[in-house]
């Protein structure tokens, strides 16, 4: 479903939306024409704690500068927030390395003004939503049934919405 990921045949987010984001520069090693997605935490975990191999493709894109992650200040909390629950702890997380590497990877934004256009049925979750469709993400990479239901109608707005082994390009 991500073909194309590597090309640039995608279209630039409204000026609005560029306005929000701080660009990634150069020396990020980001395209500017790189696509955006957002990742919601469990797989921002899969992707850093866990090293779930069903997201090699996406921690490649990452790591390559393929891909442009969007990520809010409160999206960044909330993964810090979960590092220190107890029910982690078996993996024995490296908050703070895990927070370095995903700061180093993401491209960091404002806040995304609530939506009225698709809402998720868990609150927490409609950050990530918000975010996808104001900063003109091409993904939302998620594992949340809240948000995998919403699939076909953010289809229709231009959003692809799926778990990383959905969204792995083909090949």
């Amino acid at each position: 479903m991500l073909q194309g990921l590597l090309s640039n045949d995608h279209s630039p987010a409204p000026a609005a939306a560029q306005e929000q984001r701080l660009a990634p520069s150069a020396a990020d090693g980001i395209g500017p024409d790189a696509p955006a997605a957002v990742i919601d935490t469990n797989v921002v975990l899969d992707l850093f704690l866990f090293r779930d191999t069903r997201a090699d493709w996406l921690r490649r894109a990452l790591a390559a500068g393929q891909l442009r992650w969007l990520a809010t200040p409160a999206m960044r909390d909330e993964l810090e927030q979960v590092l220190g629950r107890a029910l982690l702890q078996a993996w024995r997380p490296d908050a703070q390395a895990l927070l370095r590497r995903v700061d180093e990877q993401m491209t960091p934004v404002a806040p995304a003004p609530a939506t009225p256009l698709l809402r998720c049925r868990d609150g927490a979750d409609q950050m990530f939503v918000d975010l996808a469709l104001a900063g003109r993400a091409r993904w939302l990479i998620s594992r949340d049934r809240d948000v995998l239901a919403l699939r076909r109608r953010a289809l229709a707005l231009g959003l692809a919405i799926g778990t990383p082994e959905q969204l792995a390009p083909e090949g």
